[in-house]
Parts: C-alpha cells; structure tokens; sequence
C-alpha cells in the first residue's frame, strides 16, 4: 500500500519469474499426466463385446473365458488396457488359449452378469469354464507378471 494525499492506494507489484515457470510446469505436467491416463494403444485383441448374460457365455470351444468388466470412465482399466492386454506375449496367450470378453458395468444389458458374478469395482478380471464357473478371480488393477501368472496358473 503506498500512502498519496492521505489515501491508500494499492500498489501492484510484479511476480518473481520464479512462480511464472512452477505454474506453467504444473499446467503442462497436468496435462500430460491427464494424456496418460486416457490414452489406451490399440490392441489385436479380438475382444467380444456382444455377451450380456451367463447363459451366453457358454461355449462348445472347449476354452476359457476371460471376462473383463470395465467402463468407460475407469482409468485403472485403462492403465491395464495399455500396460496389460497391448503387450504382445499377453495378446498372444489370449488369442490363442482364451474367449476374451469385454464387459461394460454401465450397459443396462450387462446387469445380470455384474450382478451373478458380484462385481463392486472396475477393473475386475474373471476367468470362467466353458459352462460359466468361475476358475480365478482378480479385482483392481493388475500389473502384467501378475496377469500372465494368473493365465499360467490355470
């Protein structure tokens, strides 16, 4: 405050640089950050998105299925979508050994199948027999030595 003719103006003073450069850094680091969580790589995959109850997951395949509950707003789901299921010695397991299944929890269809496998929190891994028992069962977000771990374990 400066004193002039016995009133208060106020005085503007300038910001030290120092703090220009930290909140452009946080700004660009916030957003980068932000990139990161929602960018998924495109994967080969062949995921089947079609399945909304128990009974349709029967197959005469002979093979497991993994049922992958996710939505849309998950970012741990999208973590383990680029970090797990884009990595090529998973994708391979996957492809040739399993019927990948890709559940959305907010679709009205699926609500069935979230409620008959007890589904509370997204990402969710389940893997099933050809006739719908549940085999494994992991909740959260999984890191991929875990994942293939719990393919080999079968």
């Amino acid at each position: 405050m400066k004193i002039t003719d016995n009133t208060l103006t106020p005085v503007k003073s300038k910001t030290h640089p120092f703090w220009r450069w930290f909140w452009l850094t946080f700004l660009v680091v916030s957003l980068v950050y932000a990139w990161y969580s929602f960018y998924v790589p495109s994967n080969h995959i062949k995921w089947n998105n079609e399945i909304t109850s128990v009974e349709k997951l029967n197959n005469n395949s002979g093979k497991e299925t993994i049922l992958f509950f996710t939505g849309k707003w998950c970012v741990p789901c999208r973590i383990m979508k680029r970090k797990v299921f884009a990595d090529k010695e998973v994708e391979n397991i996957i492809n040739s050994q399993f019927t990948p299944v890709m559940i959305d929890i907010d679709n009205p269809n699926t609500k069935a199948l979230v409620k008959h496998y007890n589904v509370n929190a997204t990402p969710t891994t389940i893997i099933v027999d050809s006739q719908g028992k549940m085999l494994n069962y992991a909740s959260g977000k999984i890191e991929k030595s875990e994942f293939l771990q719990m393919l080999k374990n079968l």
